[in-house]
């Protein structure tokens, strides 16, 4: 005869197991907006990196012509 534990264990197995493979679903969703966003984003990173860099090249050239002025 089958325990009355046995069946309650079982059936709470069942949704343990129903909830993970949902979470999973929505954690691969998550994972291909995330990656989605990040490929988008990569523009922004890059134009980014040229400002910084084309400030510090700005930033060194009024300096070695000694053009550089305080702001009024």
């Amino acid at each position: 005869m089958e325990s009355p534990h046995e069946h309650q264990q079982a059936q709470l197995f069942s949704r343990i197991i129903n909830n993970v493979e949902k979470l999973n679903e929505a954690i691969v969703m998550l994972n291909g907006m995330l990656q989605d966003t990040n490929t988008k984003n990569m523009n922004t990173e890059i134009v980014a990196q040229m400002w910084k860099n084309y400030q510090s090249n700005v930033q060194f050239h009024l300096e070695a012509t000694d053009s550089l002025k305080e702001p009024k």
